[in-house]
């Protein structure tokens, strides 16, 4: 039988006569039907590939399986729905009403950490036996995001917990580790945090100025933490120490330490512009002692479980930054379907829907990137470089969607109450500039932003 050669994917493969005339007549088919490869029918594809065995043929069937299941997965599985909708409602019912409150007051959200603990929100990818809720990375990610839609602050505080506290100790901790400094964290009782940066090395992990000396059957922590999210309020923290100066960033090692402990002690909490609900501040060692059995992992890996702890954590602060993009859209889209001008709503007007459309592009792109940062780590696939571009993407698109919603859709109010015409964002702008006492610009939402000092 006549056989010939064929070009397909990345490989050749001998085709036979009658097999070819099969694939044409797919392909004629195929095409109709707006198939992804061009001129072939999947369906006849697989079903051809199936009958043959081995070689590049059961390897382009594998491969071809892989593609037609991404492809037809055009939604959420049923599960991370479920789970993205129980988050909404609980954001929007417990957080939202409250966030406001909780940010200006710098209070923790003891009450509402703990109902969500109940949820199974602050150990979603720990497995069942140590108390988690068994999920993956993807389901993670859609949570903090919903979360954070409501409270940038909670989100935030989750995020920590799930993937800088528990990650590390899940994946490099020993048995007796895991059911010690995972269990106890993973229902809202307790939450941990991650103390890497420094005043002077930032989060550069290869630099670490702590130090750690094995004195005995303990080791002596000294220096000092700086910027820790949680550190208020966390029960137990990660610490990277330098163990061995000479060996530069392979004598980086890392440690458990419960909170408080003698030797530590907590640095004021600093006042940031935003998230102020979740504390941030110095961890100072100063004789810290801790038993041996607290070393995470080997000793000499710190710097290897430091750079694969902040590449899961960049997936939840870009699911944080998205919830926050989510929650600067919506209230845009509210105002801007409220706020009428010239007898119509603002909607109407083409310069408002062409900004309304950058900000969901901007939004819906993140969105995708930080899915497929998600997706890629569940699946054992290296995904450092999309969780880097995925909170890149993420973050700016939650500054930039706030930015635009406050200079060009929150229309200033005249001393008279009423809404004074829609404005580009350098006229809003030089009307702020010449008002001398501060102002609000007030919303229907019953939102206020303070010129003087947000804008």
């Amino acid at each position: 039988m006549v056989k010939k050669k064929k070009r397909w994917g990345r490989g050749w493969e001998l085709i036979n006569a009658n097999e070819e005339a099969e694939l044409n007549e797919a392909g004629r088919k195929g095409s109709k039907r707006g198939r992804s490869i061009p001129g072939l029918s999947m369906a006849a594809v697989t079903g051809l590939l199936a009958r043959r065995r081995g070689g590049i043929g059961a390897w382009t069937f594998q491969c071809l399986r892989r593609l037609h299941t991404v492809y037809q997965t055009v939604e959420l599985p049923e599960t991370h729905q479920m789970l993205r909708q129980t988050c909404r409602d609980f954001a929007e019912k417990e957080l939202a009403p409250i966030a406001a409150q909780l940010d200006k007051e710098h209070r923790f959200p003891a009450e509402q950490v703990k109902k969500m603990g109940s949820l199974g929100l602050f150990a979603m990818d720990v497995p069942e036996k140590y108390g988690g809720a068994g999920l993956d990375y993807l389901a993670y990610s859609i949570a903090v995001e919903e979360i954070s839609r409501g409270c940038a602050s909670t989100g935030v505080i989750m995020s920590v917990n799930n993937s800088l506290y528990l990650g590390p100790i899940l994946k490099f901790g020993s048995e007796e580790q895991k059911q010690k400094w995972i269990a106890p964290f993973t229902n809202g009782d307790k939450i941990g945090c991650f103390a890497l940066s420094e005043p002077g090395n930032g989060s550069d992990a290869g630099a670490a100025s702590t130090v750690a000396r094995l004195v005995g059957d303990e080791w002596v922590l000294n220096g000092t933490k700086a910027w820790i999210t949680n550190a208020w309020d966390a029960s137990a923290t990660v610490v990277l120490a330098t163990t061995d100066k000479s060996l530069k960033h392979k004598g980086i090692s890392a440690f458990l330490v419960p909170m408080p402990t003698p030797g530590l002690s907590l640095g004021k909490k600093e006042d940031k512009l935003g998230i102020r609900a979740s504390s941030t501040a110095n961890l100072i060692f100063e004789d810290c002692r801790i038993p041996k059995a607290n070393l995470l992992g080997e000793q000499g890996m710190g710097f290897k479980i430091a750079m694969q702890t902040l590449d899961s954590g960049r997936i939840g602060i870009a699911s944080q930054a998205l919830g926050i993009a989510q929650a600067a859209l919506d209230c845009a889209v509210d105002y801007a379907e409220k706020r009428v001008a010239f007898g119509s709503p603002i909607t109407k007007l083409q310069a408002i829907q062409f900004k309304l459309a950058d900000m969901a592009l901007a939004l819906e792109s993140a969105r995708l990137l930080t899915w497929r940062a998600a997706m890629l780590k569940d699946n054992g696939k290296p995904y450092t470089k999309e969780a880097a571009m995925a909170k890149l993407s993420a973050s700016e698109a939650a500054t930039s969607i706030s930015h635009q919603v406050s200079l060009c859709l929150l229309v200033p109010m005249s001393t008279e109450g009423e809404a004074l015409p829609v404005r580009t964002a350098g006229m809003l702008l030089a009307y702020m500039e010449q008002e001398t006492q501060p102002k609000s610009l007030s919303l229907d939402r019953s939102v206020t932003v303070a010129t003087n000092e947000s804008l």
